[in-house]
């Protein structure tokens, strides 16, 4: 049954109550992570007398914690209610990126950054959870992308916000505030969100049967497995896993180190780093929606991720051969390069609850975004010690470009089903 045979007056109402909530709580987790990268170039590290090598781990260690508790954490959110864990989680994160700002001690701050990836580890897989409650199989690429579009959005509007707040009163302060706004976005969360259209009163009785209807029906589509593990070890599921790898490697490094990159390209202040590093995701926006429209609108996937990972990974390379010869050039490349890298995530995303039933899709999109957190580590680390050692950002773009290269290459050949176990078992 597609979406378009339901009573869809009642049934628009969820893009307007479901994916606003959904993107906002996206959009804090990621700036509450991502604004680290404004801290270090605004001088995080000469203040706390730290070495670069530290301020690299500092910045990579909320992808440790973030790894291990995601498939525990999304059992429990598959067990018990998405929506109050979600509100425990914002309040927790909220409360240790707000410290980022009040610690001194180099060791604390490192527990503080590695609790923070814990306490956000499980909310993205836990969203995509409620993405697939909500949407079906028709919608489901560009739900994904209006969700994933906090990323490039949050860093967009943080790129400038965090900018202005540094500027006028430092970056300790800024941690202060935007963390305290996960915080207070918590109570907001739990008086708009619902587990399941069931329990939707602002739906009516019929859209509200329809809709589930129509989820059902997709269901039985689907392989049936007992358990997760099964389907952990298909080998679509790895090649998922390790595109995902070399897609954080490329993507996390890209976001935590480009404020760096320009402030030393240019030596402007931090309102001008904030605002140019602002327009390579501004126009990110556009190419995302664009792309998830087409992914809908065709019904496939896997042809819009791989050839635009391998492009990014093409652009970020014309960037490491122009960054010392044409700033210009370079920042053109890495407009390209960003475009690239977030335009894929909403078929990407698409794909796991077409191709494996709901009672181990959560889990598995859990174990695939928790390899890409330790792709996240390394990519962070390793982009942050070559900007380090080698006093320049050539060495750090070109290592992304390999890795987004390889991430694209993963999917090639992939196979188009997953098959059931046998015998064949369900626990929905």
């Amino acid at each position: 049954m597609d979406v378009t045979n339901l009573s869809e007056t009642d049934l628009r109402k969820r893009w307007t109550r479901i994916l606003p909530a959904v993107f906002v709580t996206y959009s804090l987790a990621y700036l509450d992570r991502a604004n680290y990268g404004f801290g270090a170039a605004a001088g995080l590290a000469q203040t706390l007398h730290i070495s670069g090598y530290r301020s690299s781990l500092l910045g990579s260690l909320f992808f440790l914690g973030y790894c291990v508790p995601q498939v525990p954490g999304v059992i429990l959110v598959q067990r018990h209610s998405a929506r109050l864990l979600i509100f425990l989680a914002l309040v927790a994160w909220g409360a240790f990126a707000a410290l980022t700002g009040v610690i001194r001690s180099f060791w604390m701050l490192a527990l503080d950054r590695t609790l923070l990836g814990v306490a956000e580890s499980f909310v993205f897989p836990a969203l995509l959870i409620v993405l697939t409650r909500w949407f079906t199989r028709t919608e489901r690429s560009r739900a994904n992308a209006l969700m994933m579009l906090a990323n490039p959005v949050t860093v967009l509007w943080m790129s400038a916000a965090t900018g202005f707040l540094i500027h006028a009163w430092g970056w300790q302060l800024a941690f202060i505030l935007e963390g305290a706004v996960a915080v207070v976005w918590g109570g907001f969360w739990v008086v708009l969100m619902r587990d399941h259209p069931k329990q939707a009163l602002w739906l009516s009785t019929e859209a509200r049967a329809d809709l589930e209807e129509a989820l059902e029906k997709e269901q039985r589509q689907l392989p049936k497995f007992e358990n997760f593990w099964p389907a952990f070890r298909e080998p679509r599921v790895i090649r998922l896993c390790i595109n995902y790898f070399f897609w954080s490697v490329g993507i996390y490094g890209f976001v935590l180190w480009l404020p760096v990159v320009i402030r030393n390209a240019t030596k402007a202040g931090m309102g001008t780093t904030g605002l140019v590093t602002a327009l390579p995701y501004l126009v990110a926006v556009v190419v995302m929606m664009t792309v998830s429209h087409f992914s809908d609108r065709s019904g496939q996937r896997r042809k819009y991720v791989w050839p635009l990972l391998m492009l990014g990974g093409v652009a970020l390379a014309g960037s490491f051969f122009t960054v010392n010869r044409s700033f210009v050039a370079a920042y053109a490349c890495l407009i390209v390069a960003a475009c690239c890298m977030y335009a894929p995530y909403g078929p990407f995303w698409a794909m796991v609850p077409e191709l494996l039933p709901r009672n181990v899709a959560g889990e598995t999109m859990a174990l695939i975004n928790c390899v890409g957190a330790l792709g996240g580590f390394f990519g962070t680390y390793f982009v942050g010690v070559l900007q380090t050692y080698t006093g320049n950002s050539a060495a750090g773009f070109l290592l992304m470009s390999l890795s987004l290269i390889l991430s694209g290459v993963m999917l090639l050949g992939m196979g188009r089903a997953v098959r059931s176990p046998q015998p064949v078992a369900s626990s929905q």
